[in-house]
């Protein structure tokens, strides 16, 4: 980048007026000029490759649960609070282990092979109704309802409700921003209780009348699993219901947008796709380095540690800038470039560690699968106007994305 703002006084806590929009020049000084660099609240920002790679590798000195990090901030008798530190990605061992090895059935080879079909199905449709139309917002109807569609399919969620898991997925993931309102806080409240309460009579519904389930749901199957003769308790179960349906469709969703946007500005990385489809895969890695769906992970310090020379002493939070990391010329050449076939890619983006997001093989065969067909139906898709983010911080989130095939 040619030119580098100032970032001695930057704050995640209050970030300029076009951070959201351009974080990437603020991220690339941080790295170069202050890697380990202190919030106004004791908070540190991670932004070299290298040292996020060390918390998510060290789970013993970087801790994933957020008990104290989501006290103040929800209050511990909050709905918001008894979510966020009972879902499987804000705990440790050996709760962490436990339930993860009781879902991770969902994610498995043969379980992604059975629900390809519907995938393939779904995109089909969603491409032919671009096609009649001739132009589409592709955020609202195409990388929100697919992924959306797959995960609710996999929790038996009639279709007839879906409509709802967005608002309620919007208010509780909200609420992980660095900075909140009351109302915010009051409508992620209020989205955990209905949610739950949703939950409890779906699942009642589907133990009443088991006939009813497809053969890839997997709600009934994930309330009765057991590992070394222990079940989820139902708040459990609950609150990994919930974080499926959040995390199942939020970071594909931006995945999704980002990926068609950025083909879209790079004409010539469509053309190379044409040419050689065996880039998919290599094109879906390169979407999820260069516009990370999920921009910021925390972790908390069990005891004294350091990054480089910087102290942080025991009960630091860190904010690893997973959107810095993929972007660290120290890993990635010319990491500026979006670059189809770039190979090797070990971005960040799914996270690493015993924390790797148990959904990523899902995640990428949606996206492997939607890419393909779209620019292999429309070569000639094009923007009808600029793409319109959002201000969140912790999500890279496109809110709109209008094209055209004319």
């Amino acid at each position: 980048m040619d030119f580098l703002p100032d970032v001695t006084d930057f704050d995640l806590l209050d970030v300029p007026p076009d951070y959201a929009a351009s974080p990437y020049p603020y991220l690339a000084a941080l790295r170069e000029r202050s890697p380990v660099h202190r919030n106004s609240d004791g908070t540190f920002i991670l932004t070299r490759y290298d040292d996020c790679v060390s918390a998510y590798r060290d789970p013993v000195v970087w801790s994933s649960d957020k008990k104290a990090d989501f006290a103040p901030k929800f209050g511990k008798t909050a709905p918001l609070y008894e979510h966020h530190t009972t879902s499987v990605v804000f705990i440790d061992a050996p709760d962490h282990t436990r339930i993860r090895r009781l879902f991770q059935f969902a994610f498995t080879r043969r379980a992604l092979a059975a629900i390809e079909p519907r995938i393939a199905r779904l995109v089909d449709t969603y491409l032919d109704r671009l096609e009649d139309r001739g132009e589409m917002d592709m955020v609202e109807e195409f990388s929100f309802k697919l992924p959306i569609e797959v995960v609710c399919d996999m929790l038996g969620v009639p279709a007839s409700d879906r409509h709802m898991i967005r608002g309620w997925a919007l208010a509780i993931l909200t609420a992980l921003e660095p900075m909140l309102t009351d109302e915010q806080l009051a409508a992620g409240n209020r989205a955990v209780t209905e949610f739950k309460a949703y939950l409890r009579d779906l699942i009642r519904h589907r133990r009443g009348f088991p006939d009813e389930a497809a053969p890839t749901e997997m709600l009934t199957v994930l309330a009765d699993a057991e590992a070394d003769g222990e079940r989820l308790t139902e708040l459990e179960l609950l609150h990994q219901c919930i974080f499926m349906l959040n995390a199942g469709h939020e970071t594909s969703t931006n995945m999704l947008s980002h990926g068609v946007h950025e083909m879209l500005r790079s004409p010539g990385e469509i053309r190379r796709l044409a040419e050689n489809p065996g880039l998919i895969d290599s094109m879906v890695e390169e979407v999820l380095r260069y516009q990370a769906p999920i921009q910021i992970n925390n972790r908390r310090s069990t005891r004294d540690a350091a990054m480089g020379e910087v102290p942080l002493p025991a009960g630091t939070t860190v904010h690893m800038i997973v959107a810095a990391a993929n972007r660290d010329p120290r890993q990635f050449p010319d990491p500026e470039r979006f670059d189809i076939s770039r190979r090797p890619n070990r971005h960040l983006s799914f996270g690493l560690g015993v924390h790797i997001c148990a959904g990523n093989s899902l995640a990428r065969l949606e996206a492997a699968i939607a890419f393909r067909k779209l620019f292999g139906r429309f070569p000639g898709l094009r923007l009808r106007s600029p793409p319109e983010f959002s201000a969140r911080l912790r999500f890279r989130e496109i809110r709109h994305l209008h094209v055209s095939v004319r």
